[in-house]
């Protein structure tokens, strides 16, 4: 089949879309967030961009499990990274997951391979869909955490929290939304903390009523936490640091603090600024590299929510499981640190410091704190009380919020972070 005549097989600009997603990340190390502009680019229909980004994404999440079913139905192993592999895993995935008729799936992956193995790639399909059809192949119940990241996440937190996170892993997570007011809504949802609501992951967040005047906007409760923590801001002022999408200077400026964000990328202030508009809330925006700014005195409070490795939210963003390892968890650290070494004197004495990852690694948690109050003696850790947080969500021994897959899990778990309030001796 040539070029012209596979540009007329319906849905198949948007799955070889899905194919430049997954070869960005497996090959390249992108995130599905980096390498959608690029990929899709070809896409005019935002249906087909959704659908290329449903098909990467799941993928991602199941490709330990698809991979055993097509090593099952070959005599000789395909390479991970051929190309008549991942069309199979793109084939797959949609009959076995998206619930696309096997006639569609297979039809949309054959052009995949242009060129290679195509009687390969429909004989291991059809040979794998007669198993399923048999019963003698599955989807296990839950994905598989991929190996290194299963092997690291066992040991720091034990079986139970590695099972739990497959167990997060095989569903869309919620939607958390975070209200400028708390009080009643017109929403139907559940209310897991002040000014907070989890509704359906399918809903369309912007048709909901009370999107349009800013009432609203999108955040897990995980991510709330940090700003949570400082409480009513009392005309106080605070630094919002690496501040985009904006979420938490949106919470900070609606409890009343004068907020000062700052964050380095140009590209996301644009939506910052955005949410600011339509929330009707204030503060003052900054496009710097922390490195090179500095404010013009210190604040009452700093939030810093640093670049991390982002293992916490992989239930939104599979691909992070496969692009992050060992070395850019501890890349990313000696960045906090540097970070960390950089704020402190923008906190006043008697100030408080929040330091955040959205990170299920301690090197970027924990440990990054413990180093931080060992270089700085005059730090120390801020006692964090248990009804300050959400229900479920409890100060660890160290004083610590260390969310967890194992947390909320019959509410439809909770996105992995790391919190830490220390205050500038006065």
């Amino acid at each position: 089949m040539n070029s012209k005549s596979s540009s007329k097989i319906p849905g198949l600009s948007a799955r070889m879309a899905a194919l430049r997603l997954l070869d960005a990340v497996c090959r390249r190390g992108e995130t599905l967030d980096q390498a959608m502009a690029a990929a899709t680019t070809k896409l005019g229909n935002p249906s087909d961009r959704s659908l290329a980004h449903n098909i990467a994404a799941n993928v991602l999440r199941w490709m330990t499990a698809l991979d055993v079913m097509i090593d099952s139905a070959t005599r000789k192993r395909l390479p991970d990274d051929a190309k008549a592999r991942m069309a199979l895993r793109i084939a797959l995935v949609q009959v076995l997951v998206l619930e696309t008729p096997q006639h569609a799936a297979i039809a949309t992956a054959l052009p995949l391979v242009h060129g290679g193995p195509r009687r390969l790639v429909h004989g291991v399909f059809s040979t794998v869909m007669r198993g399923v059809e048999s019963g003698k192949l599955a989807l296990p119940e839950y994905p598989e955490i991929p190996g290194e990241t299963l092997d690291r996440w066992t040991h720091h937190w034990g079986e139970e929290v590695a099972t739990s996170a497959g167990q997060a892993w095989a569903a869309a997570p919620p939607l958390d939304i975070s209200f400028k007011a708390d009080g009643n809504s017109a929403l139907e949802g559940e209310k897991l903390a002040p000014r907070h609501m989890r509704m359906h992951p399918n809903v369309s967040v912007t048709e909901l009523p009370g999107f349009a005047d800013g009432a609203f906007w999108v955040q897990d409760l995980a991510a709330s936490l940090p700003a949570r923590l400082l409480g009513e801001g009392k005309d106080r002022t605070v630094l919002d640091l690496c501040a985009a999408p904006g979420g938490k200077t949106m919470q900070l400026a609606a409890a009343g603090w004068k907020v000062l964000s700052v964050d380095s990328s140009a590209k996301r202030m644009e939506r910052f600024k955005d949410n600011l508009t339509r929330t009707n809330l204030d503060a003052e925006v900054v496009i710097a590299d922390l490195m090179k700014w500095e404010p013009a005195e210190p604040a009452d409070a700093v939030l810093l929510d640093a670049p991390c490795s982002a293992t916490g939210i992989f239930r939104r963003h599979p691909d992070v499981l496969h692009c992050i390892g060992s070395r850019q968890i501890a890349d990313r650290a000696d960045v906090q640190a540097l970070l960390l070494d950089r704020v402190a004197p923008w906190v006043k004495p008697g100030g408080v410091l929040v330091y955040a990852v959205c990170s299920l690694e301690p090197e970027e948690g924990e440990d990054q704190v413990e180093q931080f109050l060992e270089k700085h003696e005059g730090f120390e850790a801020m006692a964090i009380a248990n009804d300050a947080l959400p229900s479920g969500i409890v100060v660890n021994e160290n004083g610590y919020v260390r969310t967890l897959p194992t947390m909320l899990t019959e509410k439809g778990h909770i996105d992995g972070f790391f919190v830490s309030k220390l205050r500038r001796k006065g």
